[in-house]
């Protein structure tokens, strides 16, 4: 994908060049996959792939004086109120950077007509009505096909849409497209054989993350204020840790999940939105609650001051298994430490949240799903599925999988019996304070399509390992945007509440937020540059 200059609307995509420092370079040597272990002689960090010093960083901004403006959805919905711009033209000039920024950071697979034209019934005085979103492309809206980020699965029109979608449109935001995701979603970068690589919009070359990296990179960009995502493993926090965004994953079932993605052996997926602002988070997750209250779970109520409470927080500062973190993610995490300290919070440094087995449990499940939509992907994706297409992380998932069959059973059960029990902490602590990924934002193409099997997934083991312990807990946990690298990347922050404490996470994020605020454009000072040609298929919503 052409990241060149380009700009478009009279919204112009904006970027910016700057140099940095040289990075450093590592070994790229992998240890045994079946124990989950890499070598130590590998430092684990996107440096370790970064481009030469001297090297162009590139970034996307998308924000201009158009009706969409440079605030969040909170004072977008302001402005909408008092009629200062209406819901069409918010719509035109969301759509304007929509098309002009996907030229760099290849973040839609295809656009949706104005309206979406569903069956789903949107109340007149929809809480979220006119503010611009992105659905990821795992979720049905009807009419268009969903495709998953694969090869393998056919164009089939959607019937309906799905729960979450049908939420989603219920609360009035209205979808402009959808957006990329890693093949079915089980890799940490958003770089698929079937759409290519998305990137980041604080430097087009790294990657957004994964799985729900396509929103994270219209969020960021300034191209809406929200997008959906979804997270199984880590997916929604872990493009939140890229692209210097709020990222919450709720608890397991906060938010309605696909009745169809619910039939697996350990449920670990969830709902849930990208944002750049706190306050944006907890008004979509309050309008979601009055809309889809969720029995047996605590109310979250609308959040909108910091808790007067002070907390006792466990800091984790490793990984399981000796796993290696980058000194600048561990410096990050260090200093959001520091900070509640000062704020009045107490905090004392503890070991990871779950024993050396979980990661070999999760790995071991992984693979499963793996095999599962591998050889069996028709029965969900329809007919036309061919597993023969599926790329080469997937089949070799699948391989691994039936080779470790006579494990499965015993990592089942525990990981079973952690999802109904729990033991992550919370009996001495109130939240627990983590790096969300091992390093920052590797470059495209490291975690890719073409990287060989076993290199590929060691390097996944090394950058998201930490994550899924609350996919499999159903305990709702956060990335906050509160670091940043020597270059300028975005390093998120890792924050765990016990099970139906959405509250208490995000008055903590107001308190952080208001104590240390974050950067939400990737540019202030930038240059303007010419508009480049783009594709016809690309300046038009179309049906796929």
């Amino acid at each position: 994908m052409d990241d060149g200059g380009q700009c478009g609307a009279s919204g112009q995509v904006r970027l910016s060049t700057t140099t940095p420092g040289r990075a450093r370079r590592g070994a790229d040597s992998v240890g045994d996959v079946n124990e989950a272990t890499p070598s130590r002689d590998d430092d684990a960090t996107a440096d370790s792939r970064s481009r030469d010093a001297g090297s162009a960083r590139r970034l996307v901004d998308a924000t201009t004086d158009d009706a969409l403006g440079d605030g969040d959805a909170t004072d977008l919905l302001a402005r909408l109120a008092a009629r200062e711009v209406s819901p069409s033209e918010v719509r035109t000039a969301a759509m304007a950077r929509a098309q002009s920024a996907n030229v760099h950071l290849n973040a839609v697979t295809h656009w949706f007509v104005d309206p979406v034209d569903t069956e789903v019934d949107v109340p007149l005085d929809a809480a979220l009505a006119g503010i611009p979103t992105f659905i990821k492309d795992n979720e049905e809206v009807t009419g268009y096909p969903t495709t998953q980020g694969s090869r393998a699965v056919p164009d089939i029109q959607a019937p309906a849409c799905s729960p979450i979608v049908t939420s989603l449109l219920q609360l009035g935001l209205a979808p402009l497209g959808a957006t990329t995701l890693p093949e079915f979603g089980l890799t940490a970068s958003t770089e698929s054989s079937r759409f290519g690589a998305t990137r980041n919009p604080w430097d087009t070359g790294h990657t957004a993350g994964g799985s729900s990296g396509g929103g994270a990179a219209m969020v960021a960009a300034g191209v809406v204020p929200i997008a959906h995502a979804n997270d199984g493993g880590g997916s929604i926090r872990i493009p939140a840790s890229c692209c210097g965004l709020v990222g919450l994953k709720p608890s397991r079932g906060r938010l309605p999940m696909n009745p169809i993605k619910e039939r697996v052996p350990v449920k670990i997926a969830a709902q849930g939105v990208l944002t750049r602002s706190v306050r944006d988070t907890a008004l979509f997750h309050a309008e979601m609650e009055r809309l889809r209250p969720a029995p047996g779970l605590p109310a979250i109520g609308h959040v909108l001051a910091p808790g007067a409470q002070r907390l006792r927080i466990g800091l984790c500062l490793t990984a399981s298994r000796g796993l290696p973190i980058h000194p600048e993610t561990l410096a990050a995490v260090r200093a959001v430490g520091e900070l509640c300290e000062a704020l009045g919070h107490h905090v004392e440094e503890v070991g990871p949240p779950a024993g050396d087995d979980f990661a070999q449990d999760f790995l071991r499940y992984w693979t499963l799903l793996a095999l599962l939509l591998h050889r069996s992907g028709g029965t969900v994706y329809g007919e036309g599925f061919d597993g023969s297409l599926v790329e080469d992380l997937t089949k070799g998932m699948s391989a691994m999988a039936l080779r470790q069959a006579p494990q499965v059973p015993g990592s089942l059960r525990r990981l079973r019996r952690m999802a109904r029990t729990p033991d992550t902490g919370f009996d001495r602590y109130d939240l627990l304070v983590s790096p969300v990924t091992g390093y920052p934002a590797p470059p495209i193409g490291y975690l890719g399509p073409d990287v060989e099997f076993r290199d590929h997934l060691v390097r996944l083991i090394r950058f998201a390992s930490m994550t899924p312990v609350q996919n499999v807990s159903g305990e709702p946990a956060m990335s906050l945007p509160l670091g940043r690298t020597s270059q300028g990347l975005p390093i998120g922050v890792h924050f765990a509440a016990p099970f139906g404490h959405e509250r208490r996470l995000l008055e903590v994020a107001l308190e952080l937020e208001e104590a240390a605020p974050w950067p939400v454009r990737t540019s202030a000072d930038v240059t303007t540059l010419p508009a480049a040609a783009r594709p016809e298929d690309d300046l038009q919503a179309s049906r796929a």
